[in-house]
C-alpha cells in the first residue's frame, strides 16, 4: 500500500533511518557534553590536556554526528550538495578544527534532540491511526458440481461460478446468473444510491451484496479485478505525486551556499588584498581560523532545535483535535494549500438517507409504507421507517419483486411501493416529472392507482456547511467531486456553499480532475473516505482521509487523517498549518538577524567562541517559546 513503503525522497527527509533516530543517541552526546563543559569549569586536572579533551568530545559527537555526516553525504550523492546536514557537518568539524570541542559536539546534540521530537510527535500520529481490516476480500466461495469449496481470490479461474452472501464483498469481477439484486457500490463509485444489477450485467469486485444471496460467473482473474485497479491507481498516483518540503529544506538550500561562500571569501578576500598591498602581512592560519569561527557561528542551533520544535508542537495540537497529520512536512503543505476538493457521500454527507419530502400521501399512507417496508433491510426501507412508526395494519401477500420493489395487500387493497419501473412494469400512470426529481424517490401505488411519492436524499454532516464556510473565510477554493448523479451532486452543493461540483466521476475522473488542478498552479488537498478516494488521496498534494469510519485504503493512503470524521477539522488542519509555518518563519528571520550581527562581530574579531554560543542559546531558548505557543493556542480550543 502506498503509505506502507514510504516514497524515496520521504526516507530522504524524514530522516527516518534504518536505526530510526531514538532518544539515547543524542541523550548519550548531550550527557558526555554537560560532563565535559562541568569538568572544564571545575579545571579538573586531568581534563585540561588537550588531547584528552579532543578524545572526549570526539566520543560525545560520534552518536549523534556520524548520522547528519551520512545524510550530508547521502544528501550530496542525490544532488542536494548543500542542505542544513552539509551546514552542520562543516561546522562541527571547523569547530574541532579550531579548538572549539564543545560547540562541535552542541550542534549535533541540539540537531538531534529536535528530531528526536519531531520523530515521537509522528509516531504518537501513526500510533492513534487504528489498525484496520484489509480491504481485499480473502477468500471466495466456488460452487462446483453444487458443492461449495472456499477458495483464495487469486485461484478463482474466469468462468468459475462464484457465491457471495448477503453483507459480504464482492471477491472477483463477474456477470450475475441470478434475478436482479441489490449491491452497495459506494466503496467503489462513491454513489450513495445502492446500485439495481440485472441478470448478466456486470458486478465488480468491492462491490458489497444487500440483500439476498447471489451468484456470478468470473469474467476476470482477480489481478485484474476492479479492487486491483484502484489499487494499481494509487500506486501510480503515489509515484507521480510530488513529496511536500519542508520549508527548512527550501532555506537550507539557499542560506548553506550562502554561508560556506562567505566563509571562503572570509580566507581569500585578505589574501587577494595582501596581492595588491604588499605592506599588508598576510596570515593565511588567522584568516582561516576566523573562516571556521565564521562557519560556527553561522550554523543554525536555534534554528535545529526550534524549528522541528515547531513541527512537534504543530502535530501535539492538531493530534489533540483529532488532526493526525503523518509527518511534519504534511504540516508545512498543508499551509500552501488553495484548493480542497472534497468527496460527497460519507466525507460531507453521512452517507445515510433521510425523507427529505413526502408528496400526495397522508400521515396515514406513509406509516403503511413503513408497515411494508418494516422487514427490509434495505436503507430506503430502514429511512421510511425512521421517518415515520409503522402502523398496525394487517399486511399480506407481501413480495419483493428484486430491483423493482414490493407489492403487498393492505385491508383488501393491493400497494405498490418502489421505483417508477415497478408502476411502468404494472401498467400504472403516473405523473413523468417524477423522473426529474432529485435525489432517491420511492413511488406508491394503492388499488392500482398512483398515489404519491416519498423523496429521500443523503444528509450532509452537521458541521459540513459551517467547514466550507471556514476553508472560504481562509481564502480556500472549495470544489466537490462524486459517482453521484450530476443533479443531486449539484443540489448538495447549493445547500453547503461549495463552489465547485463534478458528478458522474469514477476514480480515474477524480484523478484526472487533480491532475488538471494542480497543472493549473494550485496546491490541492484531497478530502475522502471510500476505496474509491484512495488514488485521489495518493495524486493530491495532501491526502486527508475521514479516519473514524472511512475505509481502511483511504487511511492507509492519505497525508493527513481526521478521526472524529467532522469536515469542519479540514479548515482547522489548514490554520494549524499555517499557524506552524508563520512560527518556523519568524524563527528563521529572528535567528538569521542575531546571527549576522554576531558573524559581523566575528569576522572583525570582536565576538569571541562563547559569545557566540551564548547568543546562540539566547536566541534558541527564545525561538522555542515562540515555538511553544502552538501548544497554549491548542489548548485554548
Amino acid at each position: 500500500m502506498a503509505h506502507q513503503h514510504e516514497h524515496k525522497h520521504e526516507h530522504q527527509h524524514e530522516h527516518e533511518h534504518d536505526e530510526e533516530m531514538s532518544w539515547w543517541k543524542p541523550a548519550l552526546s548531550l550527557a558526555l557534553l554537560v560532563a565535559g563543559i562541568a569538568m572544564s569549569a571545575m579545571d579538573v586536572a586531568w581534563f585540561q590536556n588537550t588531547w584528552v579533551r579532543l578524545a572526549w568530545y570526539a566520543v560525545a559527537w560520534l552518536p549523534t554526528g556520524l548520522g547528519v555526516l551520512r545524510e550530508a553525504i547521502e544528501e550530496a550523492r542525490e544532488g542536494e550538495v548543500f542542505s542544513e546536514f552539509l551546514l552542520m557537518s562543516v561546522a562541527s568539524i571547523g569547530a574541532f578544527a579550531i579548538g572549539e570541542f564543545p560547540e562541535a559536539v552542541a550542534v549535533m546534540a541540539l540537531y538531534c534532540i529536535g528530531e528526536a521530537l519531531q520523530d515521537r510527535a509522528v509516531s504518537r500520529a501513526h500510533g492513534n491511526i487504528k489498525s484496520l481490516i484489509a480491504f481485499r476480500p480473502d477468500h471466495a466461495v466456488i460452487i462446483e458440481n453444487n458443492k461449495r469449496n472456499t477458495v483464495a481470490p487469486a485461484d478463482v479461474k474466469v468462468g468459475d461460478i462464484v457465491e457471495v452472501k448477503p453483507g459480504e464483498r464482492v471477491p472477483i469481477d463477474g456477470t450475475l446468473t441470478g434475478e436482479a439484486a441489490t449491491f452497495d457500490t459506494s466503496a467503489l463509485t462513491g454513489e450513495s444510491m445502492p446500485r439495481v444489477i440485472e441478470c448478466g450485467d456486470e458486478v465488480l469486485a468491492g462491490m458489497i451484496v444487500s440483500e439476498s444471496t447471489v451468484r456470478l460467473q468470473a469474467t476476470r482473474p482477480a489481478s485484474e479485478s476492479a479492487v486491483s485497479r484502484i489499487l494499481h491507481l494509487v500506486e501510480e498516483a503515489t509515484e507521480r505525486k510530488a513529496p511536500a518540503e519542508l520549508l527548512i529544506r527550501r532555506f537550507a538550500r539557499i542560506y548553506t551556499p550562502i554561508v560556506v561562500g562567505l566563509a571562503a571569501l572570509v580566507v581569500a578576500l585578505p589574501w587577494l588584498y595582501s596581492l595588491i598591498a604588499p605592506a599588508y602581512s598576510y596570515s593565511f592560519a588567522e584568516w582561516l581560523h576566523r573562516a571556521l569561527v565564521f562557519l560556527v557561528i553561522s550554523c543554525p542551533c536555534a534554528l535545529v532545535i526550534s524549528i522541528p520544535l515547531s513541527y512537534f508542537a504543530g502535530i501535539g495540537a492538531a493530534s489533540r483535535r483529532g488532526i493526525l497529520f503523518k509527518g511534519s512536512n504534511y504540516l508545512d503543505a498543508i499551509a500552501g494549500v488553495d484548493t480542497v476538493c472534497f468527496d460527497k457521500t460519507g466525507t460531507l454527507t453521512t452517507g445515510h438517507f433521510a425523507v427529505s419530502e413526502v408528496v400526495g400521501l397522508s400521515e396515514a399512507q406513509v406509516a403503511t409504507v413503513a408497515a411494508i417496508e418494516q422487514d427490509s433491510p434495505h436503507p430506503i426501507a430502514q429511512a421510511i421507517i425512521n421517518h415515520r412508526q409503522p402502523a398496525a395494519a394487517t399486511v399480506s401477500e407481501m413480495k419483493n419483486i428484486a430491483g423493482y420493489g414490493l407489492s403487498a395487500m393492505v385491508d383488501g387493497e393491493t400497494w405498490l411501493v418502489g421505483t417508477t419501473r415497478l408502476l411502468e412494469k404494472e401498467g400504472i400512470p403516473y405523473p413523468k416529472e417524477l423522473h426529474d426529481i432529485v435525489g432517491t424517490m420511492v413511488a406508491v401505488a394503492i388499488g392500482g392507482r398512483y398515489a404519491g411519492h416519498i423523496v429521500l436524499s443523503d444528509v450532509p454532516k452537521q458541521d459540513a456547511a459551517r467547514g466550507i464556510a471556514d476553508l472560504s473565510r481562509l481564502g480556500v477554493e472549495t470544489v466537490m467531486l462524486s459517482g453521484d448523479k450530476q443533479a443531486l451532486v449539484d443540489e448538495t452543493a447549493r445547500q453547503l456553499g461549495v463552489h465547485q461540483a463534478h458528478g458522474d466521476l469514477l476514480p480515474q475522473g477524480k484523478v484526472e480532475h487533480i491532475e488538471e488542478v494542480k497543472k493549473s498552479g494550485h496546491q490541492v488537498a484531497f478530502v475522502g473516505d471510500g476505496i474509491n478516494d484512495a488514488p485521489v488521496l495518493a495524486m493530491s498534494d495532501v491526502g486527508i482521509a475521514m479516519g473514524g469510519l472511512g475505509s481502511d485504503m483511504a487511511v492507509e493512503t492519505a497525508d493527513v487523517v481526521i478521526q472524529t470524521d467532522q469536515p469542519s477539522r479540514v479548515a482547522d488542519a489548514v490554520t494549524l498549518g499555517r499557524r506552524t509555518r508563520r512560527i518556523v518563519v519568524q524563527n528563521i528571520v529572528f535567528a538569521i538577524a542575531v546571527k549576522l550581527i554576531v558573524m559581523v562581530l566575528g569576522v572583525l574579531g570582536v565576538a569571541n567562541m562563547w559569545e557566540a554560543v551564548f547568543a546562540d542559546v539566547g536566541v534558541a531558548l527564545l525561538c522555542v517559546l515562540n515555538s511553544l505557543r502552538l501548544m497554549r493556542s491548542s489548548n485554548n480550543h
